[in-house]
């Protein structure tokens, strides 16, 4: 009966954060406070934001037939009212696995709240690919120190038996499936949203009448990088699951009881 996003919350407080932040709709608050308020309470703090489409900076409106909400980074600075320090990203619907999560915790706390920092956790690429259809993944250029010299985002990312594909302007890319991606699995401090305020409203003046154009997290983190901060790409080797398909469901349950079955989790998360 658990979600997801119940496992990730579970790993990220054995791993040592302190506060949760969601971001719902406006229109699922109730539903969202009887299920998660309430069996969170006096274990961790808990907050939540709304991510509406009329969220957007003064002087901009929602374009009339846009129903799309406008992106994971949006997403983010909708919640910069409720956090003040170092802080990580998370999708709800994507399992990262405790160690990825101790794993950018400790880096997290070693940083310097008081000034511009990002970092990255980099999955290997075949261990993130699902079995029923292409995914989206940000694959990473990742330097000799272990640093992010680019990433870009792949939304046509295929599994090969062995290897991985994906495909652009009609060309297929070979990929060997050992390369860095993203999974949204990032750290910055708050002093992170000043900049992203001023990319959304670059944003919104370039691509703010189209209909589906979404302002995602990963551009974020470039352009933290193209302001000199340099960002580590903290290398984990979970294995990932989410569910991106409805085949997928399945799987993601199995993965979670041979987790149970290892005492990994309990059989209750919340009892």
């Amino acid at each position: 009966g658990e979600t997801i996003v119940d496992y990730t919350v579970y790993d990220a407080i054995q791993a040592g954060f302190e506060k949760i932040v969601f971001v719902i709709r406006r229109n699922i608050e109730q539903e969202f406070k009887e299920i998660f308020i309430k069996k969170l309470e006096g274990r961790v703090k808990v907050d939540y934001v709304f991510q509406e489409l009329d969220v957007l900076p003064e002087g901009f409106e929602v374009p009339e037939g846009r129903e799309k909400p406008w992106g994971t980074a949006h997403a983010v600075l909708t919640a910069a009212s409720k956090i003040n320090g170092p802080f990580a990203i998370v999708n709800a619907d994507d399992f990262y696995g405790r160690s990825s999560l101790k794993l950018i915790c400790e880096h997290l706390s070693k940083l310097n709240k008081h000034t511009l920092s990002a970092c990255l956790v980099g999955f290997v690429l075949e261990k993130t690919l699902s079995e029923h259809g292409r995914v989206s993944r940000g694959l990473c250029k990742v330097n000799d120190a272990g640093e992010l010299e680019e990433i870009i985002e792949r939304t046509h990312i295929y599994k090969k038996e062995i290897g991985a594909y994906y495909e652009e302007d009609e060309v297929r890319v070979e990929l060997t499936g050992k390369e860095s991606v993203s999974m949204n699995l990032m750290g910055f401090t708050s002093k992170v949203f000043p900049l992203m305020e001023q990319q959304f409203v670059e944003f919104l003046k370039n691509q703010g009448k189209e209909l589906k154009s979404e302002y995602f997290i990963p551009a974020v983190l470039d352009n933290v990088r193209k302001q000199g901060v340099k960002v580590p790409v903290l290398s984990s080797n979970e294995q990932w699951f989410g569910v991106t398909y409805k085949e997928d469901k399945p799987i993601a349950r199995q993965n979670l009881l041979k987790l149970v079955e290892a005492g990994v989790y309990p059989e209750k998360l919340w009892d």
